[in-house]
């Protein structure tokens, strides 16, 4: 029986959602007759191998999150062992990675199962860092053709030296209303919108709490849909689904405390939309050089019916309020069988790779 290590928790400010992720990503792996071995990150970066059921976390409320994962750099407690990385190879055969956000979806912790030799699920290193950040993601698929939304960068440096006239050249490129994003941040951490000067300052000073480096865009009246990719060399796109939200946008607590907000899958659109979307989100995969599996996000303008690519996360939620697995649950494929074939084409990259 295959050993996989689920790891999760992390640095990052996501480190609870990914705890959701990873319960998930347990229970569908014993269904699908692997041995998953937990690996639980603290906050300040210690690993720990889990030894406490995580069976059934499945909310934010739950009070298992506060004892799961010491944090405080002890050797052990009651449900933990501390290990360190190098100790991964012994204690699993293959690595599934479900860490949200920086020192996980970024190629950080891909790049250490690349030293170890170690096969493991999803994007290699230079697509998940270059996913996870959204300004160089954007010039990439605009390289490539890809059709974005419109869309500014602004530097902590630069906004600390000439805080208007930045807030200036913003209004003069982009206009109102816009979304103001960390570069490098996932579930919607850090993420405003601004109607106006005030609220676009505000919404500045917020996303560089979580980053140095901000995307602002130009808001794209219309619906959001969100497509799957699996495969390597041979792609296959997943069911199209819709949120709607009741929000200004799909914010963390719409995400993850299950309020305010509906996924419709599939999506209610003509099936000339559904195959553009489809194959944009190929296309946008091989541009930024995907693997494994990936969500790929877009928004359907409002009145013009035009598509644009919103981004591409190489690690999405496996939550039971996450689309990932129910795109995939609407093309017949269910949980096990779907982290079963993550795992197969983790272990098809992984050979290819060292076979050429």
């Amino acid at each position: 029986m295959k050993k996989v290590a689920v790891l999760f928790g992390g640095r990052s400010q996501e480190h609870e959602i990914s705890i959701l992720s990873a319960s998930a990503v347990i229970g569908a792996l014993n269904a699908a007759g692997f041995e998953p071995v937990p690996i639980g990150i603290g906050k300040r970066g210690d690993w720990y191998h889990i030894i406490s059921d995580m069976d059934g976390i499945v909310s934010l409320d739950d009070k298992r999150f506060r004892a799961l994962i010491p944090n405080d750099g002890n050797e052990a407690s009651e449900g933990a062992t501390r290990i360190e990385p190098y100790e991964l190879t012994r204690l699993a055969d293959f690595a599934f990675p479900v860490l949200h956000g920086p020192y996980g979806e970024d190629g950080t912790v891909q790049g250490l199962f690349e030293m170890f030799g170690m096969p493991y699920a999803g994007c290699g290193v230079a697509a998940s860092a270059i996913a996870m950040d959204k300004i160089f993601s954007k010039e990439l698929l605009i390289r490539a053709g890809l059709p974005v939304c419109g869309h500014t960068a602004a530097y902590a440096k630069d906004f600390a030296a000439r805080r208007e006239q930045e807030l200036c050249r913003i209004e003069t490129e982009l206009g109102y209303p816009v979304f103001v994003k960390p570069a490098n941040m996932g579930s919607s951490v850090g993420v405003g919108r601004a109607t106006d000067r005030a609220g676009l300052a505000a919404a500045i000073d917020e996303a560089l709490k979580y980053d140095s480096r901000i995307l602002i865009e130009t808001e794209v009246k219309g619906r959001e849909l969100e497509t799957a990719i699996l495969g390597n060399d041979d792609l296959q796109p997943g069911a199209v689904g819709e949120i709607v939200t009741e929000s200004e946008f799909y914010d963390y607590d719409t995400k993850y405390r299950g309020s305010g907000a509906r996924l419709d899958i599939p999506a209610d659109i003509p099936e000339r939309v559904r195959d553009e979307i489809r194959g944009l989100a190929c296309a946008a995969f091989r541009t930024l050089g995907g693997s494994g599996f990936s969500r790929v996000d877009f928004f359907l303008e409002e009145g013009t019916e035009k598509v644009y690519i919103n981004e591409m996360n190489t690690i999405p939620g496996f939550t039971r309020y996450s689309m990932f697995p129910l795109l995939w649950e609407a093309n017949g494929v269910d949980f096990a069988e779907l982290v079963e074939r993550i795992v197969g084409l983790g272990y098809e990259r992984h050979y290819a790779k060292n076979h050429r």
